[in-house]
This record gives structure tokens, C-alpha cells and sequence, in this order.
């Protein structure tokens, strides 16, 4: 992999991963353009794509570190409000720590394959279409029952998210997607939905990372093998890191203007218009998901991508 490559595929990753869009299906489209979807390398390939989710992680910590600074006080008693959004944040991130490291082979040999990934993409895009309008009526109609605080927020929506950011292990889901749903299900407003969403991604994507890059050097030591980062080199990884930062520091700042403005429709039209361009380029050969043997690639997904 050439730097540029593993720059474009950090832009794709680091614009996609805290939108609700699915960054599987970008990474898929972005990979197989480049010609990384080779079956030599593809294992690879599908552990950068995980590793570099550090850099979404990193440009949450930086722009919300206020808030990472109130948990760290809440953690050693100076902050009762920080201390009661640490322990929603390990409430929420339980269940999908749980049950990712269980999954993760069952996942990457079942469940990313063409018709499960273009219809997740597809009936994601109608849930968000449906719950949008469905939340801008029960806005109107009980504006009152909503929390717009996240120090307000209670252990049972906080569960309740960590349950719902279990089914973005399928493939093409999205974990922003479903977490951001799920807190505005739950009664939180949007922009509160989407900044413990963000938050929520810290332990999850680190978990993901972790999980994936041990794996990885294991797999790789026992095997006899190059490790992603003989493979690759650390030159194409610090870009890859850098931009993915970069752009999912940007991303965020768009998002929660935007959702301030539009909802969540507009998401769901395009995730329908991306199941449809990933079914063409599949259909075409273009694309390639590697159905034919089991992988290991969900960078929506929680601990277990």
C-alpha cells in the first residue's frame, strides 16, 4: 500500500465513522478502487481499516476533551455530573464488549457478504427516514419528554443505546447510526444523542483497535507472517492516522450543525442511494467484498469488526 492510498482510505474513514452512513460500505468502495481488495493482501487490508480508527478516536478526545475532563473528575469524586456520564458511557459500551469478541468470526464469515451488507445499508436508510419524520411529530406534540442534557440522562437509556450499538456488528449497519437513533428513541435530542454517540465511540472504537491490531500481531507470530505493519510500513499508517484525524474532527463539527438544522432524513436517502451504487459496482465486478472466504473487517462495528 502506497502512502496516498492509506491517505484516501484515513479521509474515508475519518469523514464516515461518526456519520451514519456506514464507513463499511466507503471502505469497501475506497479499497476496491485502489485495488487493495487483492485476496493476499485483503486481511490486511480490512486490519488497517480497523487500526485507523485511532484517528477517529483521537480528534473525539481533542474536541471534547471538557468532557473527558469532567469524567476524569467524576472518577475521583470532584464531579458528581462527570461521574454519572462515566458510568452511562460503561453502561452503554458493556453489551457490545460482551458479545464483539464472541461474534467477531461468526460476523466476518457470515454476515459480510453482498445481500447482508446492500440490505443494511438499504433498510438503515428507511429507518432513519422513518424515525426522523416519527421524531419531528413527537417533537411537536410532547417537546417536554425530551432530555437535553447528558447529565440528565438515566442508566436505563444509557443501557438501552449500548444494546442498539449491538446490531451495528452486521456489516453496512453503522454504529453511529444506530447510536444516535437509538438516544433520540430514547428521548435525548438529537445533538445530545450524537456527542454521546461521539463519547461512546472512545471505549468502543479503542476496544476495536486493540482488539484488532493483537490479533493481528498473534495471528501474524504464529503463522510465520508479516504483520500489518511489515506489510504496510509506519509511514503509510502515520498517514493514514493523520488524515483520518484530520477529517473526523471535521466531520464531527458538520454533523451536529447539521443535525441541529436537517435531522436524520437526508442520511437515510443517501445510505438507500449507496446500497444501490454498491450493488451495481458488486454486480459489475468492480467490487469485491471477498465473499468467497471468511474476513475480518467491520469498522462500524464494536469490538468485534
Amino acid at each position: 500500500m502506497e502512502w496516498w492510498q492509506a491517505a484516501i482510505l484515513g479521509l474515508v474513514e475519518g469523514i464516515t465513522e461518526y456519520l451514519p452512513v456506514s464507513s463499511t460500505g466507503h471502505l469497501i468502495i475506497a479499497s476496491s478502487l485502489m485495488g487493495l481488495d487483492e485476496p493476499e493482501i485483503k486481511s490486511s487490508v480490512d486490519a488497517f481499516n480497523i487500526v485507523i480508527q485511532g484517528g477517529a478516536i483521537l480528534a473525539v478526545l481533542g474536541l471534547y476533551r471538557d468532557r473527558v475532563f469532567q469524567m476524569l473528575r467524576g472518577l475521583v469524586g470532584k464531579s458528581p455530573a462527570g461521574r454519572r456520564l462515566l458510568i452511562n458511557l460503561v453502561v452503554a459500551f458493556l453489551p457490545a464488549a460482551a458479545l464483539g469478541v464472541l461474534l467477531d468470526d461468526l460476523i466476518g464469515s457470515y454476515l459480510f457478504t453482498t445481500v447482508p451488507v446492500i440490505a443494511a445499508l438499504a433498510l438503515g436508510g428507511v429507518y432513519m427516514i422513518v424515525l426522523d419524520r416519527w421524531q419531528l411529530r413527537r417533537h411537536r406534540e410532547h417537546p417536554e419528554d425530551e432530555t437535553d442534557s447528558l447529565a440528565a440522562m438515566t442508566v436505563k437509556q444509557a443501557l438501552f443505546i449500548g444494546f442498539m450499538q449491538c446490531l451495528a456488528m452486521w456489516p453496512g449497519t453503522s454504529r453511529s447510526m444506530m447510536t444516535i437513533t437509538a438516544g433520540v428513541l430514547a428521548g435525548l435530542k438529537p445533538k445530545q444523542a450524537a456527542e454521546f454517540s461521539f463519547l461512546l465511540g472512545l471505549p468502543t472504537l479503542g476496544g476495536a483497535c486493540l482488539y484488532k491490531l493483537a490479533k493481528n500481531l498473534k495471528e501474524s507470530h504464529d503463522a510465520g507472517v508479516p504483520n500489518i505493519f511489515e506489510v504496510f510500513g509506519v509511514a503509510s499508517f502515520a498517514a493514514g492516522l493523520i488524515v483520518a484525524t484530520v477529517s473526523a474532527a471535521l466531520a464531527v463539527r458538520w454533523l451536529v450543525a447539521f443535525l441541529n438544522k436537517h435531522g436524520l432524513e437526508a442520511f437515510g436517502w443517501y445510505r438507500i442511494a449507496l446500497a444501490i451504487v454498491l450493488g451495481v459496482l458488486i454486480a459489475t465486478g468492480v467490487v469485491s467484498l471477498g465473499a468467497e472466504e471468511p474476513v475480518a473487517i467491520a469498522p462500524d462495528t464494536v469490538p468485534a469488526p
